[in-house]
Parts: structure tokens; sequence; C-alpha cells
């Protein structure tokens, strides 16, 4: 297995581009990944479905072309707005849900002069980037172990001194996702304590990793000893991929996640709340009315029900902290 997991150079040497482009299409979604220990591994048929999805066109003129040039341009763009904070007519949403597509399309067409840019940083980092100024709204669905709640107690514990809002996007179904036919049998969180069990892992700072964190901690268990727990991937499609190929036995997301991903069976185990937050000092602002009026609206609502996955009887509602 360890064999078909590749180093970046070596991806970059078998679709002859540079090492740095390798990470920019595994920024972009167009490369699966893992990380083994703090190396980014891709697996060997990632790169040969990315290849058979781009035979028609030449590598090299496609780096070279005007819609790559122009992608290359927003990245920096977007990367220096991250670093230096959002600016005048600029609003940086973080989180990875196809939710936030749906949100952006709506300001989209209330405004014209509005930069929309999109940051999928995960839950964690995204409240620490709102407290620091560095995003206008993030996005979140952190489990509290010890309340049971979620999102709430990290606002209150993350963003000190700042009042926020929190307004409810949906609940949706966290769980196991397992290969067909479950043929390791695997039904609840008790499993992950057996010795025949392999998992891959999301990333620190994801929603998803710290529900299995705080899981593990409640029963008293170290996610160290588990095999795979160092196997980390940076989106629910990615897991749900590795898993369908047989490189783990579980991995934990969204029920929306893994859709259209073959050889897929999910085990529902938790509902989660999937929450926008924002600074309490913006919400009357423009484009924040905006946001909220679009939370609550019935379009967005029914925009939100078609993609399938969300329970929409709280959208829109205001959280109390």
């Amino acid at each position: 297995m360890e064999n078909d997991l590749l180093s970046a150079q070596e991806v970059a040497d078998i679709l002859k581009i540079a090492r740095n482009t390798v990470y920019e299409l595994i920024k972009r979604g167009e490369l699966s990944s893992s990380k083994v220990g703090k190396q980014v591994r891709v697996d060997r048929q990632e790169v040969e479905a990315y290849l058979t999805r781009t035979k028609s066109v030449d590598s090299k003129k496609l780096l070279l072309s005007t819609q790559q040039t122009a992608r290359a341009t927003v990245t920096q763009t977007f990367n220096q707005t991250l670093e230096e904070g959002p600016r005048m007519n600029e609003l940086i949403i973080c989180g990875q849900d196809l939710s936030l597509d749906i949100l952006a399309n709506h300001l989209n067409t209330m405004s014209d002069t509005l930069q929309i840019f999109r940051s999928f940083m995960g839950s964690y980092n995204g409240i620490y980037a709102l407290y620091q100024g560095r995003v206008n709204v993030a996005t979140a669905h952190l489990w509290d172990g010890d309340t049971n709640q979620y999102n709430s107690t990290y606002v209150k514990k993350m963003m000190p001194g700042i009042p926020a809002r929190i307004i409810r996007i949906g609940k949706r179904q966290q769980g196991f996702y397992v290969q067909k036919n479950n043929p390791k049998g695997i039904t609840g969180w008790a499993d992950l304590k057996r010795n025949d069990i392999t998992i891959v892992n999301r990333e620190k700072g994801s929603g998803t990793r710290v529900l299995l964190d705080e899981k593990l901690r409640l029963m008293g268990l170290i996610g160290d000893y588990i095999e795979g727990y160092f196997r980390e991937c940076k989106s629910h499609l990615a897991v749900a991929t590795t898993i369908s190929r047989g490189g783990a036995d579980v991995a934990i997301g969204s029920e929306t996640g893994c859709k259209n991903i073959p050889g897929i069976e999910f085990i529902p185990l938790q509902t989660e709340c999937y929450d926008l937050i924002i600074r309490l000092a913006d919400a009357e602002k423009q484009p924040y009315r905006m946001i909220l009026e679009i939370l609550s609206s019935e379009a967005f609502r029914m925009d939100l029900e078609s993609i399938g996955g969300f329970d929409t009887e709280e959208t829109g509602k205001i959280i109390p902290i």
C-alpha cells in the first residue's frame, strides 16, 4: 500500500509539471491527497484518474494557457487578501461546504460591486482567522463533548472580548464511511477500539477531526494508537475516495460528502449543526445584512434542500451564545 502513495515530486515527475503546480492542483481540489506524518501523499490511482480526465489536453499547453494564468492571478490576489485582511468591497468567507457556494451565488446576484473570496480553512482555523480580522465570515461545525453543543462554546473561548453572532445554515448527518456491504461490520464509535480497524483522518482544525477527537477523549482512547490516525486528508471527498479504494476501513464525514462516490456506505452517527459566524459589530453593515437576508429567505432554503443532506428547519435562526 505504501508503494501506491506518491510524494509531490513523484507526482510532478509523472505529470511532467513543477512540484509547486502539484500543490496548486491539490489546493484547488483537482487532486485528492492525504497526509502521512508531515508529508503530503497522493494515491497512484488518483494520479491515473487525473490523467484520464485530462488526457485530451496537452499538460504543457494547459499550464501556459490564459485560463491557467488567470487562475494563478486570482490565487495570488486571494492569498494577499487573506494575509493582509479584507479590504473595502471584499468579503472573505471561510468554509468548505457546498452551501457556501450557494450563498456566494445569492450575494453576487444582489451586488455587482462586492468581491467574494472563499477560504477553505477548517472550522477551528476559520474562527481564529475571524478573531484576527483576516476574514469576514467563518463557518463551523465544532462539537463540544462536555456540553453536547455545537459552535457556541468555541466562539466564546476563541473570540474573547469580541461579541459575535451565530446564524444557523442547517443541520446534517455526520457518520462513518465504510466500503459497500461493510465487510468489517462497523456500527459505531466503539469499533475504533478494535485492533483490526484502520482509519483515514481529517486534518487538525476541521469540524470532523474535532468530533472524532472529542469522541475518543470521552471514551478514554488516545488517537495515536489507532492505525491510520496520522494519515490526513483535507476534504470529505478525499477520505471517501480513500475508503472506496480500500485504503482504510473507515473514515468520518458528512452524509453529503460521500455522494456519487462508488462503493461507499454511510453509517449515520450524529446530527450536527453547521453555522455561520460574524462579528456583532458588523451585523448592521450592508454585506452582512445581505447575508442575514439570504439565509432567512425561502429561495436559499430551497437551494439548500436541492443539494440534499440538510435539515433546513432552523436555517436562518440566530443562535444564542
